[in-house]
């Protein structure tokens, strides 16, 4: 895929159209010739969504809650994105309930993408593309992404490496059903669904969960709350996302809860800088091994070049120098090719670099410079890290702020 493509892609997906979505979403899935370079250009583009997770047994009615999710997000004028994903067929591979048939009504609607992922034998209800589907989506503009999973019972845990908020919902009469989950997807619920709690036994489901959270190991910040409703006519969704959005600004600030979430306090992994002679004569060992570079480009400033091989979440950036007497440059001639530095991202870089600076941090940059790919970042000195050469990244979007 050329940069020429690419941005025709990107310019459709940010104007909001629905079928280049859809088709973006083929791509990744489908891990298609270009997925990688789109999926990389979409995490630039992208403003983190609010994403919800939505797990539990088969027949809890998590279809039918999702809908209602969707329709008040919709009453509030937001973008939402629904990611539902089912059972393989074993003689396609695709999903076995297609485009969502149990979610009926927003035909026309633009406003809401539902799509349906085959789970292709990936453990933890979750299909291994996912969150690069997120990350599409966000790029298009979706507001809330609602991620449902297969519904296989204890083993779907994998919903909390995507989610903001992961909901569980259980129904009424599922008997020692409640025990038997506990020892894998209670443990990772941010929010209890006593759904169709108008049936007889909705308050012995809640007082077993209640049981179950004192029993457990104690968390601080974040505990999960018990919320009954009724999917069908939509009685207790309001204070369920409410509930969701509580949990997502705990999420997103200070807490962090048991199950150590890929989030931690904002950061994730972005990239390992690796310090090489040549890109040309480097990057073919990485393209054996199945990764391709999505970008390349001079810093200027930095005399450097780099190249950005896409892997998973994060990259691996090789970076050759433009002169001798330059920061790659001397790194090689007393060290030789190999890892650089290492590179996070963080939400609110400015504020990061005002925190360290005023903690005694040491720090290798004067200020928050732009790099490569428009992003901004700054260097904190080996002698503050453990003796690793740490770069904090920030979105290209926070110029300014």
């Amino acid at each position: 895929m050329d940069g020429s493509e690419l941005e025709r892609i990107l310019g459709r997906l940010r104007s909001g159209d629905v079928r280049a979505l859809a088709r973006a979403v083929s791509v990744v899935e489908d891990r298609a010739a270009g997925a990688a370079e789109l999926v990389s250009a979409c995490r630039k583009e992208a403003k983190r969504a609010l994403r919800v997770g939505v797990t539990g047994p088969p027949g809890a009615g998590k279809s039918t809650l999702v809908d209602q999710m969707a329709r008040r997000l919709r009453a509030e004028e937001k973008e939402v994105g629904v990611l539902a994903v089912d059972p393989s067929s074993p003689y396609t591979g695709g999903a076995l309930l297609g485009d969502r048939i149990r979610m009926q009504g927003f035909e026309g609607d633009g406003g809401v993408y539902i799509r349906s992922m085959a789970s292709r034998g990936a453990m933890g209800g979750v299909a291994e593309a996912a969150e690069d589907v997120c990350v599409v989506m966000e790029a298009a503009g979706r507001d809330v992404i609602l991620i449902e999973t297969v519904g296989v019972g204890q083993d779907e845990v994998d919903v909390i490496s995507l989610a903001d908020a992961t909901v569980l919902v259980l129904m009424p009469g599922m008997g020692d059903e409640v025990q038997s989950l506990k020892a894998g997807v209670m443990e990772v619920a941010d929010i209890f669904v006593v759904n169709k709690s108008d049936r007889e036994g909705a308050e012995r489901v809640e007082a077993e969960i209640l049981a179950m959270q004192s029993l457990g190991a104690a968390r601080t910040g974040w505990v999960p709350p018990v919320v009954r409703t009724v999917a069908t006519v939509g009685e207790g969704v309001g204070e369920l996302m409410d509930a969701v959005q509580r949990c997502a600004a705990e999420t997103r600030g200070h807490h962090e809860p048991a199950q150590l979430r890929w989030r931690n306090g904002g950061l994730r992994l972005d990239h390992l800088g690796v310090a090489v002679k040549s890109i040309s004569a480097s990057k073919g060992f990485y393209e054996a091994l199945g990764m391709v570079v999505a970008h390349e480009e001079t810093v200027e400033h930095e005399k450097v070049k780099t190249a950005m091989l896409p892997l998973g979440e994060s990259r691996i950036e090789l970076l050759e120098p433009t002169e001798e007497e330059s920061v790659i440059g001397r790194f090689l001639a007393k060290r030789g090719e190999g890892l650089h530095h290492i590179a996070v991202h963080a939400e609110g870089i400015d504020a990061m670099f005002e925190r360290l600076k005023a903690q005694g941090v040491r720090l290798a940059s004067d200020a928050v410079r732009v790099g490569a790919g428009g992003h901004r970042y700054f260097f904190v000195h080996p002698a503050s890290t453990g003796g690793v050469l740490l770069e904090i990244v920030g979105d290209a979007r926070e110029v300014g702020a």
